[in-house]
């Protein structure tokens, strides 16, 4: 089977707008009236919470793809960024905002690893950028708050 030599056009072009809310809600949070943070906190806990829980379910993806061996890995795997997003969306936004910072951050390291077995290894510099943004992105925003 041969892999891409890197992502499609469309799919980049997809991750790339898939930061507007990331960034939108982040700046915004800094710039409006006190009385309209908590929506947009909300917002961009929930919009990042959403993001983490699908760079889990790629994982599912790949154990599919696979016959056995790491395929127990990527189950568990797939379904712990939604349970470690839930807890930070029920957390006050100060905490929980990081949080999410940082298990995008985890997804992107347990990516690094997974990827190029996976035969994804192309994909890896088009998801370091977009999780630097989005990462920076939520402690931006908690620090607004």
């Amino acid at each position: 089977m041969s892999y891409p030599s890197a992502p499609d056009p469309l799919a980049t072009r997809l991750g790339y707008a898939g930061l507007i809310p990331f960034v939108l809600l982040a700046a915004l949070l800094w710039i409006v009236q006190a009385d309209l943070r908590p929506w947009l906190t909300i917002a961009l806990a929930s919009y990042a919470a959403l993001i983490a829980t699908f760079l889990g379910g790629i994982h599912w993806g790949i154990a599919a793809a696979q016959s056995f061996g790491q395929r127990s890995f990527h189950l568990i795997w797939g379904v712990t960024p939604s349970i470690i997003a839930w807890l930070a969306l029920i957390m006050p936004a100060y905490a929980g905002l990081p949080l999410i910072a940082a298990l995008l951050v985890a997804c992107y390291l347990v990516d690094l690893k997974s990827y190029p077995s996976a035969g994804w290894a192309a994909w890896l510099p088009l998801r370091l950028k977009l999780t630097v943004i989005a990462v920076l992105s939520c402690l931006i925003g908690a620090g607004a708050i």
